[in-house]
């Protein structure tokens, strides 16, 4: 099956930047948000990570503006092509949610399509109760989408030989690493990633080093290019949450438990770079 229309559906940071890799690589784009002022700034988002990357010379103005040209702001799921020949979902991690969308797009866009989510934790199996299991797998990329190379492509239990073939063959056209993975929870990034993240909080509550320290221990030990607090800020200490309660009840393990500073920082609403306060200070 070739791919040509794409719908991405949610505009955050994921999803713009999702709909940025398909409309520079030429695929036709409907980016998917609940109202015209959330695509806008999608697309106003978009737009300026293109500019960045012309005044860096990694593309030209030729192909920022083409790139755009390939985008059509969407509002509402009901708006939604049904020629589309990929649906990937990209809003936040809500399982239900989630369900919601591809209940309601089921009944909207062509049968032979394939549905993908960027579900960072949460199981491609139980996503895919649609009545297309076979055409259904998980794409998640990593952040900030237009950078990074690796996408982890999930198979659910029935995801089909063909579905797995054609996503990994398109990850590839988008000029990403495929890395085939079987659904289990936090699949592999976030299985790894988490319980480390989780472990540095740990640490920081009990008092054995100040956060400063924690991360410099992690680049200058071990070689990594950002510090697990830096990190859990820039990613979002509420998606670390979502995250670590998906490992917790997923595997029934104590070793996943969500440590109680981090619980509490986002009830306290203090979620890092996009709240302007996690771990560390940031001027919005």
């Amino acid at each position: 099956m070739e791919i040509k229309n794409v719908a991405v559906v949610g505009g955050g940071t994921m999803g713009n930047g999702i709909a940025h890799v398909f409309a520079l690589n030429n695929f036709n784009v409907n980016l998917v948000e609940v109202s015209e002022e959330l695509v806008d700034k999608s697309v106003n988002t978009i737009t300026k990570n293109l500019d960045r990357q012309v005044k860096k010379e990694i593309i030209t103005e030729d192909q920022k503006q083409a790139a755009l040209n390939n985008i059509s702001k969407t509002v509402g799921l009901d708006k939604v092509s049904a020629d589309v020949d990929l649906l990937v979902e990209a809003i936040y991690e809500d399982k239900d949610a989630k369900l919601t969308i591809f209940n309601k797009l089921n009944s909207i866009i062509k049968k032979e399509s394939i549905f993908a989510t960027n579900t960072s934790s949460i199981s491609i199996t139980e996503l895919s109760t649609s009545n297309r299991p076979g055409k259904f797998i998980g794409m998640h990329f990593m952040n900030p989408v237009p950078m990074m190379k690796l996408v982890e492509i999930i198979r659910g239990y029935s995801t089909s030989d063909e579905t797995f073939q054609t996503i990994k063959s398109l990850a590839e056209k988008l000029g990403k690493v495929p890395v085939e993975v079987f659904d289990y929870p936090g699949f592999i990034s976030n299985r790894v990633l988490m319980p480390m993240i989780n472990e540095a909080i740990f640490a920081l509550m009990e008092g054995v080093a100040s956060a400063d320290d924690i991360d410099t221990v992690m680049k200058l030990g071990m070689n990594h290019p950002m510090g697990p607090l830096t990190l859990a800020d820039f990613i979002g200490l509420d998606v670390c949450l979502a995250i670590m309660e998906v490992l917790y009840h997923g595997y029934n393990d104590s070793k996943y438990r969500p440590c109680p500073l981090l619980k509490k920082m986002v009830a306290a609403k203090k979620l890092g770079r996009k709240t302007g306060e996690g771990f560390f200070k940031y001027e919005k």
